[in-house]
């Protein structure tokens, strides 16, 4: 029975073929094919491929591949973003009911207008924004602020101990008193370091007397 169905079923088919020839009198052609780009001949994935002022046609596969029942005649056109628009009409003098074709695609450049994003929803807090923003410090005024930091180490040198400081230095004299007692104190006359020191605080007018 199941034998008998598919007998049928495939003349049906063949009945409806034949019909569909002889309405058109146009061949039926396996058109198969790849979509490359003409640049780079890389293959063109999931282009589309539409029988002109029909509803049938295919789309090309991962790597460009495609293939579809056409007619003798027909004008293919090929479509896909970042490419222009083309098209091939299947030779109507072919012998065979195959037809092959490595069909290239040219890019397309599509210039847009400019378009600028603001992270501000509205003008009033763009302009919040605006008027709150921190400019970041140019040459001139780094160099300003650095030298106010020189100027007021220069003036805390300059400047006469506090208590604390006074308290500081007693005890630091006493406990150097306690370290030498029963010997004799070092003697910083020989000493070439104390010596440097000494010079290098002259040179930098640490012994002036201080205006106030």
């Amino acid at each position: 029975m199941n034998i008998l169905v598919k007998i049928c079923l495939f003349i049906l088919l063949f009945l409806l073929s034949e019909i569909g020839y002889a309405q058109n009198g146009r061949q039926l052609v396996q058109f198969s094919g790849v979509v490359i780009s003409g640049d780079s001949l890389s293959p063109v994935p999931f282009a589309n491929i539409i029988i002109k002022n029909t509803r049938r046609g295919t789309m090309s596969d991962f790597y460009g591949f495609f293939s579809f029942v056409a007619q003798l005649s027909d004008t293919v056109e090929f479509s896909s973003v970042g490419y222009k628009k083309s098209a091939f009409i299947i030779p109507d003098s072919l012998t065979t009911n195959r037809y092959s074709l490595i069909q290239m695609m040219t890019k397309d450049t599509i210039l847009l207008k400019e378009t600028v994003i603001y992270p501000w929803p509205t003008k009033e807090q763009f302009r919040e924004a605006f008027l709150n923003l921190r400019i970041p410090d140019d040459d001139y005024e780094r160099a300003r602020k650095n030298l106010a930091r020189a100027e007021l180490k220069e003036r805390l040198e300059v400047t006469a101990m506090d208590g604390s400081e006074n308290y500081k230095y007693q005890m630091q004299q006493y406990q150097s008193r306690l370290y030498y007692a029963g010997q004799y104190p070092p003697n910083n006359l020989l000493n070439p370091i104390a010596w440097a020191q000494f010079i290098k605080a002259w040179k930098e007018g640490k012994f002036k007397r201080r205006k106030d």
